[in-house]
């Protein structure tokens, strides 16, 4: 992550659709890979820093349809973290959020990890998990050293 996107991906999606290549949706796109967890409002954010003064930025409701359609096209998926607005990352590297509940830091863990929960809630109720949108709650191991807790 962190990388920018190429416009060819990107590109041929919306041709498909009939919708064109614009450099604000490159842009938007972008920053999403750049932040990696972020909410819509931290995207306007750092469009609008990167625009600099006198520069153009979309505003707050372009970045969310955006965001809309960068999701239907498969480019970006977002995910509830808890309360509040949902964050979006690249969605070319599926990852489960881990979020601590103490300090708020977002750690990304390999999909594989949870494999044995996916097939048992498909064998048990014909479940099928969407990795792209899970996010488990606990405490980090800092939090924890710091509480004293380390095994807890």
């Amino acid at each position: 992550m962190g990388t920018e996107h190429s416009q060819a991906p990107l590109a041929e999606r919306l041709r498909t659709r009939g919708l064109r290549l614009t450099a604000q949706r490159q842009r938007v796109l972008d920053v999403v890979d750049a932040l990696e967890h972020a909410t819509p409002e931290a995207i306007g954010a750092k469009l609008r820093a990167d625009a600099g003064p006198g520069g153009t930025a979309p505003d707050p409701s372009t970045v969310y349809r955006t965001l809309e359609l960068l999701e239907r096209l498969g480019l970006v998926w977002h995910t509830h973290l808890g309360k509040g607005a949902p964050v979006y990352h690249a969605a070319e590297h599926p990852h489960v959020h881990v979020v601590c509940a103490s300090c708020g830091e977002i750690a990304s863990a390999d999909p594989q990890l949870l494999a044995g929960a996916a097939e048992r809630l498909a064998a048990d109720l014909g479940f099928t998990v969407d990795v792209g949108h899970v996010a488990l709650s606990g405490t980090c191991r800092a939090c924890r050293e710091r509480a004293g807790t380390e095994h807890a």
